[in-house]
């Protein structure tokens, strides 16, 4: 029996990407006949990807002429498979996609996981007087190539109002916890560990994550955090590496390299508390992190911003303390922190929700 190749690819994000390679992917994978592939960032470990093919790209710095090259390396393997069906999650590769189609008649779909413009306009990733022309560019791009492509996923609910040449043709598959079988938390009895997982950068929060642990720490020493994740900038690390030193119960994970998605979950399963305090921003405004999704999913009680979505959902499950992060209040929070959480179970928060439509619709 001829297999159907599927090739999902990106840029930046590691071929054990958690939405690209253990959600989609996996998922495609299950499907008698498919024969899946994952071009991406190369990862340091030896991390098992089950019956996926890996195909990573050569190692490259953010801004550099390595990543300038990088579609080129991806339409390289892209011609070597030869897939009936590509998937891509960066604008970087909206030409690669049509060339493929082009070339081989294969079916194209745009992943779209950020809403990009807002990225490089809202947050410090490129120098500032460049951002209003590289947003320009990328919105050109997605606005002129995205019709050629034969469909479209969205991550997030939000950007079907957000992004103007999204008309048709979509589906909305938002990033719903994935977790392994018997998943269960077993906290500390003798501590209070927080942690704080997935994007380490001034955008998400991660400041005011490590002052909220070292104002509760000094009411109450059992408070330790775990700051977990992948630095994008050496500068920003550096900075964090500077506001912990000297705090002997915080702890770094990653940082200068990608964390394994295992390793997320083992840090969730062993926290007393998760940590969400994206500042407010437009880039973040009305999405639901995924690190939501998935604290919820573990009944990790969390120390939340008060942005009305994330709540909303929260007060369904009494699963959170909602905390000023501006000007947070030690000793009230503590407080709290001592209540009863998760009353009932979460419902619709994790991948399994979206497995089946997800294959149903991509049967094209």
């Amino acid at each position: 029996m001829k297999k159907r190749r599927i090739v999902l690819a990106s840029i930046l994000k590691p071929v054990n990407d958690t939405r690209m390679t253990e959600k989609l992917g996996a998922s495609l994978a299950k499907v008698e006949g498919n024969e899946v592939y994952v071009i991406g960032y190369p990862i340091q470990t030896n991390s098992s990807l089950g019956s996926i093919i890996s195909l990573p790209l050569k190692p490259f710095t953010r801004i550099s002429l390595g990543r300038l090259l990088a579609p080129l390396s991806v339409l390289k393997k892209c011609i070597q498979v030869k897939p009936e069906l590509l998937i891509v999650n960066t604008h970087e590769l909206l030409i690669v996609s049509i060339v493929n189609r082009i070339l081989f008649g294969t079916k194209i779909v745009y992943d779209i996981q950020e809403n990009y413009p807002r990225n490089i306009l809202y947050t410090p990733a490129f120098p500032l007087l460049l951002r209003p022309v590289l947003a320009a560019w990328v919105r050109l791009k997605e606005t002129l190539l995205t019709p050629l492509f034969n469909s479209i996923i969205l991550a997030e609910k939000c950007y079907k109002q957000e992004l103007p040449f999204v008309r048709k043709n979509y589906v909305v598959m938002e990033n719903k916890a994935i977790l392994p079988d018997h998943f269960e938390r077993q906290p500390p009895t003798n501590k209070i560990r927080l942690i704080f997982s997935g994007t380490l950068a001034e955008s998400t929060g991660v400041f005011q994550a490590i002052n909220l642990a070292q104002k509760l720490h000094q009411l109450n020493p059992k408070v330790e955090l775990e700051i977990i994740g992948y630095c994008a900038r050496t500068t920003t690390l550096t900075n964090i590496r500077s506001a912990i030193s000297g705090s002997s119960f915080i702890k770094l994970t990653g940082g200068n390299y990608l964390v394994p998605h295992t390793e997320i979950l083992e840090a969730i399963r062993t926290a007393s508390f998760g940590i969400i305090c994206y500042p407010p921003a437009p880039q973040v405004q009305n999405k639901v992190p995924t690190k939501l999704y998935e604290y919820l999913a573990c009944q990790l009680p969390i120390l939340l911003r008060n942005e009305p979505t994330w709540s909303a959902l929260c007060e369904l499950y009494s699963a959170a303390v909602i905390v000023d992060f501006n000007k947070p209040d030690p000793t009230a929070i503590l407080a709290q922190m001592d209540k009863s959480f998760y009353t009932s179970k979460p419902i619709n928060v994790t991948w399994q929700t979206e497995e089946a439509r997800f294959i149903n619709w991509l049967t094209f």
